[in-house]
């Protein structure tokens, strides 16, 4: 067998770990990366680019649907080659692929090993039945997979994850996809626009990233309104029917029989650590056998071992997994002199239409009587009806004390835009009133952010008024 001794060793090639193998070797430390699946990252592989490559297809489409209330007349009808439409999002994934294989082949022959990697010892790896790695720091950067509830391995072929879809090369006619988080409506919204017909089941009308009561509710509604969306159906039963599935759900109190193409499992993902061998170390590991860390320095206890990315089970974003990566990078080639690094305002969007995103914390992390809302809904909000894109409600949430900024959720118009608007007041420690100071242009859709900031200003002088009163 043979045997390599390294300062670092870094287990995964995805995001996370390449960003933590080039903030190590800056460092002045020798690193090895170690990968045993594909390189590509999850991102450009099946995740954030193919999916949008997707929902671009979506959008060309479903702009023509709103061309009549324009004033517009299209003589025939549109027609979708779902051929062509699923070799365009192959070839530029292939393409996005690329990119990040060259930084791959970038790095030293002699850096890189194939295969799977499992812990011996909090100093020792073994890769396959090839290599033993005698490390001083390691970091964990092993990402995710797909989660799928093992009754439904059942259904064989017709039975999906995400990943599957990017690898289709022409669009079914129909598809259940159970799972009303970022995944499922993305991938719903997208198939469904493109002429498939979907279904998408959730549990405890819970949709996309929501907490706020109204938000999610407001969003249940309006996805209800262009496919069905089975926020809390119960599923009875599920089996192979020739080429296809037969799906028996209730609600309402009723019983309904569904018959699809493929069922597509947007039920999660979960941390890629049963390889590891984890139990092996001395590390402490939480009830999802991930190990305990601290998420400013990324160090797994007080051990010489971090973690990075999808496998640490807090942020699956490919910015959290890149800081991180960094972070732990940084910190494995300084150890023991580590310290914490910038860790963002937190930011999650969902690509759909209208857009979703949640910024900061989240409506049920906020203690009751700690904070106002300021809301907008974008139903009359200007430009957002110039554009015939006028659907969505924004929630803000700012301390009913400094009036400083803590949070929103947001279902509209360019929510990716004001999203980073909000992350970046919220990182600079803004005030309701400070945010008001800032420009607006009209008319842009911004200016329901300014409505919502009005919102919450006057919010805050309501709840200020009794204090105001004891004093006089």
């Amino acid at each position: 067998m043979k045997r390599i001794q390294t300062d670092v060793a870094v287990i995964g090639a995805g995001t996370a770990g390449l960003a933590a193998y080039r903030a190590a070797t800056a460092a002045g430390a020798s690193a090895v990366i170690i990968e045993g699946g594909p390189y590509g990252t999850t991102c450009a592989r099946v995740g954030c680019m193919p999916s949008k490559l997707l929902i671009a297809a979506a959008e060309a489409n479903h702009a023509v649907d709103r061309w009549p209330e324009f004033g517009l007349r299209l003589d025939g009808r549109v027609t979708i080659d779902g051929r062509a439409v699923m070799e365009r999002v192959k070839r530029e994934r292939d393409r996005f692929v690329g990119f990040v294989l060259e930084g791959v082949d970038a790095i030293p022959e002699t850096h890189r090993i194939r295969g799977y990697a499992r812990f011996l010892d909090d100093h020792q790896l073994q890769v396959d039945d090839h290599t033993l790695v005698a490390f001083s720091r390691a970091v964990i950067a092993t990402g995710s997979s797909p989660f799928i509830p093992s009754a439904w391995r059942e259904l064989g072929d017709r039975l999906i994850v995400n990943d599957d879809v990017f690898e289709w090369h022409a669009l079914p006619g129909s598809v259940a996809v159970f799972g009303a988080g970022v995944i499922g409506l993305e991938l719903g919204q997208a198939l469904h626009r493109l002429g498939v017909a979907v279904t998408v089941f959730g549990r405890d009308n819970h949709v996309g990233p929501f907490s706020d009561p109204a938000v999610r509710a407001y969003a249940i509604r309006t996805f209800g309104e262009e496919f069905p969306l089975f926020g809390n159906g119960k599923l009875v039963d599920m089996k192979r029917v020739g080429d296809g599935v037969e799906i028996r759900h209730a609600s309402d109190g009723r019983e309904h029989v569904l018959n699809v193409d493929y069922v597509v499992a947007a039920t999660g993902r979960r941390p890629n650590i049963a390889r590891l061998d984890l139990p092996n170390t001395s590390l402490e590991l939480n009830s999802n056998g991930v190990p305990v860390y601290n998420r400013c320095t990324m160090q797994a206890g007080d051990s010489g071992i971090f973690i990075g990315g999808d496998v640490s089970d807090d942020m699956a974003l490919l910015h959290e997994a890149a800081d991180e990566g960094r972070i732990a990078g940084e910190n494995a080639a300084r150890f023991p002199h580590i310290k914490a690094g910038l860790r963002r305002a937190p930011l999650g969007i969902v690509f759909t239409d209208p857009q979703l995103a949640v910024i900061g914390d989240a409506f049920i992390n906020l203690a009751p009587g700690s904070f106002v809302t300021g809301e907008v809904s974008f139903e009359n909000q200007g430009r957002s009806r110039v554009m015939l894109r006028n659907r969505g409600l924004l929630h803000l949430y700012a301390d009913v004390r400094s009036g400083r900024l803590l949070g929103a959720e947001m279902m509209g118009p360019d929510a990716e835009h004001i999203g980073h608007l909000l992350a970046w007041a919220l990182q600079m420690d803004m005030t309701v009133s400070q945010m008001l100071d800032m420009p607006f242009y009209h008319p842009v859709v911004e200016e329901g952010l300014r409505t919502a900031l009005r919102d919450a200003q006057a919010r805050l002088k309501e709840a200020d008024a009794p204090a105001i009163r004891r004093v006089a």
